[in-house]
């Protein structure tokens, strides 16, 4: 007889004695999806490409925010480029019009929510617990875990820099958390950028940057964690995407196939780690209210997320049939499941949470 999964999907240690890490953790989905982790027992090492930004995430000062970008920062980090344009356009073209990273407030104005929280509760907040908070600790602590001591206790966020375009950077921090925690249960790939141009207008340096991080970078963080987690013989990746890898954008060419790339990579893995015990997901958001929304938005423009909720006809983008857009926090709680034993009859499936925008 199947053993028997306990009931609770949000009991508080669901994840207690499994650790996680999660790319990207510094802002917006990621520290969403941390904090989420954490609120459930796991251990996450939350691992971000900026000194400080990891660490800001797991304190419950990232959500709202994309997971590669501060706010009003363009994708590649570059300073003066306020929201509305994106990292490489200049004023007047026309910027791609939609992206995973517009979640957390309700387009429709509801009920006086803010940006980034989801019904109820505060940003970055899991339902009825703060930011990475386990039973009996101050909301987002963080407990760096040194060589020799004892393991953190359930619930902790550890902050961790990590590039994943530097295949050995990624290797020796996933290394480094099996030597000195014992294992590593789950990871969750969440790191990205977005390069918006018409195709002819795209450069080699955009094409070349978004795939670096957007696909090179899950394959050396799945590559590293799949050969200890095949080798112990249990474990679930989890890569968060983008409904854009499923439906043509125009404007968006090279994130669209930077995702779709990820996305069949990440099922392929599946295929190959599964006779090992090992579950690979993929999850992709739609229009979620993070930074990276945002700067796709026109400078003051209050009425965007309305316009985004509608659709676009000239750009050929249909509308979000639930009439809102989503919170960091709806895409946490689907990789949440993905990862949890509730899903572990689940490999090589692709889960939207888009609001039915692909009408998938």
């Amino acid at each position: 007889m199947p053993e028997h999964i306990p009931n609770g999907p949000y009991a508080e240690g669901e994840f207690a004695g499994r650790t996680a890490l999660v790319t990207g953790a510094g802002q917006g989905i990621g520290a969403a999806v941390a904090a989420a982790l954490a609120a459930r027992g796991a251990h996450v090492i939350a691992t971000d490409r900026e000194p400080g930004r990891a660490a800001d995430g797991a304190m419950g000062r990232g959500p709202g925010r994309d997971a590669d970008r501060e706010p009003g920062r363009a994708a590649d980090g570059s300073m003066g480029r306020g929201p509305g344009r994106d990292a490489d356009r200049e004023p007047g073209r026309e910027p791609a019009r939609d992206a995973d990273g517009e979640p957390g407030r309700d387009g429709s104005g509801a009920a006086g929510r803010e940006p980034g929280s989801a019904a109820g509760r505060e940003p970055g907040k899991a339902a009825g617990r703060e930011p990475g908070k386990a039973a009996g600790r101050e909301p987002g602590k963080i407990a760096a875990h040194e060589p020799g001591r004892a393991a953190p206790a359930p619930g902790t966020i550890t902050p961790r820099t990590m590039d994943v375009t530097d295949p050995a950077a990624v290797s020796r921090v996933i290394d480094e958390t099996v030597r000195d925690l014992g294992a590593l249960d789950i990871l969750v790939n969440v790191a990205g950028i977005l390069r918006t141009a018409p195709v002819a207008e795209l450069t080699d340096a955009d094409w070349a940057d978004t795939f670096a991080v957007n696909t090179t970078g899950v394959f050396h963080a799945s590559r590293a964690a799949a050969s200890h987690m095949t080798a112990r013989g249990s474990g679930c990746i989890v890569t968060v995407a983008s409904n854009a890898a499923g439906i043509p954008r125009t404007g968006m060419a090279a994130y669209a196939a930077s995702k779709a790339a990820a996305t069949m990579f990440t099922k392929c893995l599946g295929l190959e780690t599964a006779r090992s015990g090992v579950r690979c997901n993929v999850v992709a958001p739609g229009s979620t209210d993070t930074a990276m929304q945002r700067a796709l938005w026109p400078d003051g423009q209050a009425e965007a997320p309305s316009s985004v909720i509608a659709g676009d006809p000239a750009t050929y983008r249909t509308g979000i049939p639930l009439g809102r857009i989503a919170a960091p926090e709806d895409i946490a709680e689907a990789v949440v499941f993905l990862a949890s034993d509730r899903a572990r009859h689940i490999t090589l499936q692709e889960l939207y949470v888009d609001g039915g925008a692909t009408l998938r």
